[in-house]
């Protein structure tokens, strides 16, 4: 699990590298000797790169996953139900996060096979492993990334279009994929929005008409809507919805 998480990390910071570019060379003042040893000038800015990368780690490890999609559809749920905290944020995220795992675990187990068992063994050096562990990720990404904004993000980095889909580089696929991702998780959440509307909108005009002004409608809509995502088991069918979305 150790090493699943550094070839993991060092794939996402091959790739973070890929936008940053080369570090330019930082010319040595006049009666300053360069940090020797390490290196020279430019070893400590060069850590500090990579000690910045390292904390934008998790942030992009859960991009790249589809956790991004299953977090924003349980906040429409919450938002669309009227239930302003509840479940909590810290609830929300758990089950994003133990649902990722569900769906990412093949993706894993490529990854160990084709990278960590290889680097373990010591048949593979540690840059090899980054580059085979990375195919996995990228196949993955691929698969749920709209054409159309793989095209924009190859216009706007300027580089040829690629034969295959496999040759496109981790810089096109990882922001096509979140796209793609808040695309989808907007969708769904739009739509989970719709039943629960009509409810709001139905109440709101029978307290209006029978003259309660001063009842909020929120609140006699709100039980109605916890008591109709109870019955039809809303839990379970909004969760198998996403789990299939990813099949």
């Amino acid at each position: 699990m150790k090493r699943f998480v550094i070839v993991l990390s060092l794939i996402l910071l091959a790739s973070s590298a890929a936008f940053a570019g080369p570090l330019p060379a930082m010319p040595a003042a006049q009666g300053i000797t360069p940090f020797a040893g390490i290196g020279g000038s430019q070893a400590p800015w060069t850590i500090i790169i990579l000690l910045t990368l390292l904390t934008l780690v998790p942030a992009l490890l859960l991009s790249m996953t589809p956790f991004v999609r299953l977090l924003i559809v349980f906040h429409f749920l919450r938002q669309a139900l009227g239930t302003q905290s509840t479940p909590t944020n810290q609830t929300l995220i758990g089950l994003a996060l133990v649902l990722t795992f569900f769906l990412m675990q093949p993706v894993g187990l490529a990854i160990q096979q084709q990278a960590i068992i290889p680097l373990e063994a010591g048949r593979i050096t540690p840059l090899a492993a980054v580059e085979l562990g990375a195919a996995p990720l990228k196949t993955f990404m691929l698969r749920y990334a709209r054409q159309k904004d793989v095209a924009l993000f190859l216009e706007l980095a300027k580089e040829p279009r690629p034969k295959m889909p496999e040759d496109l580089s981790m810089r096109i696929v990882m922001p096509a994929y979140i796209l793609s991702e808040l695309k989808a998780g907007f969708q769904i959440g739009a739509v989970l929005f719709l039943p629960f509307l009509v409810i709001d909108m139905v109440v709101a005009s029978i307290t209006t008409s029978v003259g309660m002004m001063q009842l909020p409608p929120v609140v006699i809509s709100t039980p109605l809507k916890l008591l109709l995502f109870v019955m039809v088991d809303g839990w379970n069918l909004l969760v198998g919805s996403l789990m299939r979305s990813f099949g």
